[in-house]
């Protein structure tokens, strides 16, 4: 690697030496993918994917094969009565909002058990703005169970906070906070807290960034309804755009129905030319994931041994593809995102800077040079410019390019004097 990009050979000792303690968890990893690959290439062979799937429809999209079977693939991938994958979801935001209105009603109750939202939700649910169309608006109520001092669900005080509610809600990813993800034996816990106290409610995972990354998903463990991003874990890279809700067949309807309209849900809107890609993605999604996580542990190892905080600690085991480096500052912030752009495939030649990002209350610093605008499954950072200063480190497609990337932006801080040997 030296004699194609000027790395100091110090950092790269130091590279050799993180990337061989990491090893054992390089292993796991690997098994895990080859689970989710007999998985995904199970589902394929049953549904009997052809050819004729990856062609794709127009106008209203009846009787589209590609989609209505990529649906049927995602419910046994997933081990789901029935899902909705679909590229008309813009964003692992929208896929959420229309679940969440799909299943909720004026007088009902949404508990968040894992406390806070994701940023981008607060508005959706109604904890800021008002008169805007939010669940808050509609009538629904909102509450949560905060988390303990730790990070960790307060398990202790789920079964009576969930008494009434209607949907029992689960943010499987850390979000913007230093929390540990949900991991599905965490998931499990809750799910079963909640049946004893409330037996029919809804329990809804966020399930972005975990797909793949452990050998069961929460729909194994107790959900009843799981909801993602497409150009996160489940696109595998490839995807252009989309998100998925897969679940009980009921409950999946509704939200087909708040997606498109009441009485038609499912049975309308094309796929375009998107089929092929989706598939593809899904295909990919195991390995590429299995990429990704071995990323963020080589750069946890690395930026270990040069005296950073890193999440998850070692030997933790991973809820999601997040790995977090408490860098301590916003030069560190800056100097670690500009090298992540500096070694990317795309735009590598441009600086981020921190922006108010419509959705977060700070303003954040996003480092992308991604084929597919924002795909947080290609090698990315990201942060809000904020105590702890710490950056989200999330992707990489292949294992090689995300090693350098990482690298670039080790080199990035110590050209900057922010990293001492």
């Amino acid at each position: 690697m030296h004699s194609v990009f000027d790395f100091d050979k110090r950092l790269l000792e130091a590279a050799k030496a993180a990337e061989e303690a990491a090893k054992p968890q390089f292993t796991e990893i690997d098994n895990i993918s080859q689970h989710g690959s007999a998985k995904v290439l199970r589902a394929f062979q049953a549904n009997k994917v052809s050819a004729a799937c990856f062609a794709g429809a127009n106008g209203y999209g009846y009787d589209d094969v590609g989609r209505d079977t990529l649906d049927k693939v995602w419910a046994d991938v997933f081990h789901t009565e029935d899902a909705l994958v679909r590229h008309h979801f813009v964003s692992g935001t929208h896929a959420l909002s229309t679940a969440l209105f799909g299943v909720l009603r004026t007088g009902d109750t949404m508990v968040s058990v894992t406390g806070g939202p994701y940023d981008t939700l607060e508005e959706v649910i109604g904890i800021r703005g008002k008169g805007n169309g939010s669940l808050a608006d509609f009538g629904v109520a909102y509450k949560q169970v905060d988390l303990k001092s730790d990070g960790t669900p307060d398990f202790d005080a789920i079964p009576e906070a969930v008494k009434g509610a209607k949907v029992v809600y689960l943010q499987r990813s850390r979000g913007y906070s230093l929390r540990p993800a949900l991991t599905v034996s965490d998931i499990r816990k809750i799910a079963e807290l909640t049946r004893t106290t409330n037996p029919q409610a809804i329990i809804m995972v966020d399930n972005c960034y975990g797909e793949f990354v452990e050998y069961d998903e929460p729909t194994d463990a107790g959900a009843d309804l799981i909801i993602g991003s497409l150009i996160k874990n489940p696109g595998g890279g490839i995807a252009e755009t989309g998100g998925y809700i897969a679940g009980k067949a009921a409950l999946v309807e509704q939200c087909a129905y708040r997606l498109t309209c009441v009485g038609m849900g499912k049975e309308v809107g094309c796929s375009l030319n998107q089929c092929r890609s989706m598939y593809l993605g899904l295909f990919f999604a195991p390995e590429v994931v299995a990429n990704a996580r071995k990323t963020g542990a080589f750069a946890a190892s690395l930026f270990r041994s040069l005296g950073f905080e890193c999440l998850p600690a070692a030997g933790q085991t991973a809820g999601d593809i997040i790995t977090v480096l408490a860098l301590r500052s916003p030069a560190a912030m800056e100097a670690f995102c500009a090298g992540i752009q500096a070694g990317s495939p795309v735009d590598s030649y441009v600086t981020p800077e921190a922006w108010d990002m419509p959705g977060y209350e700070s303003k954040v610093i996003m480092a992308a040079g991604t084929f597919t605008g924002g795909a947080s499954i290609e090698l990315s950072a990201d942060g809000p410019m904020r105590d702890p200063y710490a950056v989200y480190l999330q992707g990489g497609i292949t294992y090689g390019s995300g090693k350098l990337g990482i690298l670039t932006a080790a080199q990035s801080m110590l050209n900057r004097g922010l990293i001492k040997f």
